[in-house]
C-alpha cells in the first residue's frame, strides 16, 4: 500500500513538470539585434532579422512592415515560404527584397536608396504553423543621416539704437536634427563674446537694446553627426533718425528741386538777354520797307481789269456805234463813281502808310540824335582831361633863346 501511494503522488508531479517545460521548448523566437541603426541618405542597407523554434522543416511566413504618419502599419512585403512567393508592396517596387534561409532562421530586410522619409520604426513578423506561442516579433529604428542644408540667417526688427532684435538660423534639413551656435566678431572681424544678456535657442539669438557696440559680424554654425554649415549677416545698428530709404527720398528732392530752380532762372536769364539784344538792335529793319498791298487793293485791282477791258472795248469804233447815247451816259456815270471811290481809298492807303513811316523814322532819328549827344559828350569829355598836342613843326625852345 504504501509503495503505491507514493506511486500516486509521483505521477501528477511527473505530468506537471512536463507541461511547464514543453512551452519552453517550442516557443518560437525572432530577434533584431540592435534598437536602432544609422545610414546616410541615398545608401543600400539591410536590417538583419532572426528565429528560432523547434518545429521540425518549419514553413513560416515573414512579413516586414514600417510605421506610417498616422501610426498605422504599412506592409513592406510578406513571404511565404511553403510556395516560396515573396509579395512587395507597389510603393517599394524594385527598392526591396528579402535575403532568408529559413534553415538557419535569417530573414534580413534589403533595402535600396534610402530616403529621409524613412525615418520610423521597422518590424519584423515571423508566424510558424504549430508555433504561435512566444515572440513572433521584433522591431527596429532607421535613422537616415543627412547633412544639413547651408542655414539661413536673417535679422528680425529694427537694427536702431536701444531696440531688441532677433537673429535667426535655420537649415531647411539635417538628420538627425542639427544644432546651432551663434559667434560674434566686431567691425575690424576679430573675434568677440557676445553680450552678456544675449540669449540663443534652436539657432534664434535675441539681442537686447542694441547699440553701435552691438554692430559686427555674427556666423551661425548649423551641425549634426555628418558634417557642419555656416552662414552670416552684417548687423548695422544706426541712431532711429539714420533710415536710409528717408534720407535717401529727401536727398533726392533737394536735388530735383536745385535742378527746378536752375532751369527757371536759366529761362529768366535768357528771355532778358534776348530783350536786350532787341533794344541795341532797334526796330527790325523790316518794318521799314512798304507792305504788300493788301487784300482790299487787289480786289479792286481785279475789279478794275475786267472794266478797262470793258471800256477798251466801247472804244472800238465798230462796237461803240451800238450803244445808244442813254446807255453810255449811265455807263459814265457809274464808271465815275468807281473812279471816285477807288481814288479815295487809294489816297486813304497812301496817307496812312506815308504817316506810319513818318513816325517811324522821326524816332529812330530821335534815337539817333540821342545815341550821338551822348557819344559826343563823352568824346568832349575826353578832350578835356587830354594835354594838349604839340604841333609837328614847332620849333624848339632853343630857337627862342
Amino acid at each position: 500500500m504504501t509503495f503505491s501511494l507514493k506511486w500516486v503522488k509521483m505521477v501528477p508531479i511527473t505530468l506537471m513538470l512536463s507541461f511547464n517545460v514543453l512551452p519552453a521548448v517550442t516557443a518560437i523566437e525572432v530577434t533584431i539585434p540592435e534598437v536602432r541603426y544609422e545610414f546616410a541618405r541615398g545608401d543600400n542597407i539591410t536590417l538583419p532579422c532572426s528565429f528560432t523554434t523547434k518545429v521540425s522543416a518549419p514553413k513560416p511566413i515573414v512579413t516586414w512592415t514600417v510605421e506610417g504618419e498616422e501610426n498605422e502599419e504599412i506592409t513592406i512585403l510578406t513571404y511565404y515560404s511553403m510556395i516560396n512567393s515573396l509579395d512587395v508592396k507597389s510603393v517599394y517596387e524594385g527598392r526591396v527584397g528579402l535575403d532568408h534561409d529559413i534553415a538557419k532562421g535569417r530573414v534580413n530586410l534589403k533595402l535600396n536608396n534610402i530616403m529621409l522619409s524613412e525615418n520610423k520604426p521597422f518590424e519584423c513578423k515571423v508566424q510558424i504553423p504549430g508555433d504561435d506561442e512566444g515572440k513572433v516579433s521584433d522591431t527596429t529604428t532607421l535613422l537616415v543621416l543627412v547633412a544639413p542644408s547651408p542655414p539661413i540667417c536673417k535679422i528680425q526688427g529694427k537694427a536702431e539704437y536701444g531696440q531688441n532684435i532677433n537673429l535667426t538660423c535655420v537649415s531647411e534639413e539635417g538628420s538627425p536634427p542639427p544644432s546651432y551656435n551663434w559667434e560674434g566678431h566686431d567691425v575690424r572681424n576679430t573675434l568677440r563674446q557676445l553680450p552678456q544678456t544675449a540669449k540663443q535657442k534652436d539657432g534664434v539669438l535675441s539681442l537686447f537694446n542694441i547699440s553701435m557696440e552691438t554692430s559686427g559680424y555674427y556666423i551661425c554654425t548649423s551641425a549634426n553627426k555628418i558634417r557642419r554649415a555656416t552662414c552670416n549677416i552684417t548687423l548695422s545698428v544706426m541712431p532711429p533718425s539714420m533710415n536710409v530709404g528717408s534720407t535717401a527720398g529727401i536727398i533726392g528732392g533737394a536735388v530735383g528741386f536745385l535742378i527746378f530752380l536752375f532751369i527757371i532762372i536759366y529761362c529768366c536769364c535768357c528771355r532778358k538777354k534776348k530783350g536786350d539784344e532787341e533794344y541795341e538792335m532797334g526796330v527790325p529793319q523790316e518794318d521799314y520797307h512798304d507792305r504788300a498791298p493788301t487784300k482790299e487793293r487787289v480786289d479792286d485791282n481785279e475789279e478794275r481789269e475786267p472794266r478797262d477791258r470793258t471800256i477798251d472795248r466801247h472804244d472800238r469804233p465798230s462796237e461803240r456805234s451800238d450803244y445808244d447815247a442813254d446807255g453810255q451816259s449811265d455807263y459814265s456815270r457809274r464808271d465815275d463813281r468807281y473812279d471816285d471811290g477807288y481814288n479815295d481809298r487809294r489816297d486813304n492807303h497812301r496817307d496812312d502808310r506815308r504817316d506810319r513811316y513818318d513816325d517811324r523814322r522821326d524816332d529812330r532819328r530821335d534815337r539817333y540824335d540821342d545815341r550821338y549827344d551822348r557819344y559826343d559828350r563823352r568824346n568832349r569829355s575826353d578832350e578835356r582831361d587830354r594835354p594838349p598836342s604839340v604841333p609837328p613843326n614847332k620849333p624848339s625852345r632853343a630857337d627862342y633863346d
